[in-house]
């Protein structure tokens, strides 16, 4: 087995999160479990690099950044063309932070906030 971190990103509407994310970055849904309210965890692929996303549960202690009005983890997303994915993002209903550009470090890099609040790095090492 080989060790691994997969972010679990808390949402307030996991449906519509599922969809942001298919659209925005081709994402493909690998798992979901949906609860009778409604509530649901799923586990998503982006070309074939995975993450986890659920229904907030303050009961849990997961919130949403929507619901405590930040975040304290930026989720950085590497592709061969950052440009064309973040252009994905924004049609698809993100809001620039700011734009895909050189920087100094020696990656072309771009931020935006998807609309359930998470913040993503969009980029590649030059």
């Amino acid at each position: 087995m080989k060790t691994t971190i997969k972010p679990i990103l808390s949402v307030k509407n996991g449906a519509a999160a599922i969809a942001f994310y298919n659209k925005a970055f081709g994402a493909v849904e690998i798992m979901r479990v949906e609860s009778p309210d409604g509530t649901l965890v799923a586990e998503l692929s982006v070309d074939g690099a995975p993450f986890f996303l659920s229904d907030e549960s303050p009961e849990h202690g997961n919130f949403s950044p929507e619901t405590i009005g930040g975040n304290s983890v930026r989720m950085e997303l590497s592709v061969v063309d950052p440009d064309t994915l973040f252009a994905n993002a924004l049609a698809a209903g993100a809001i620039e932070i700011y734009p895909v550009a050189d920087q100094d470090y020696g990656y072309r890099l771009g931020r935006l906030a998807d609309p359930f609040g998470h913040h993503w790095e969009i980029g590649r090492p030059l």
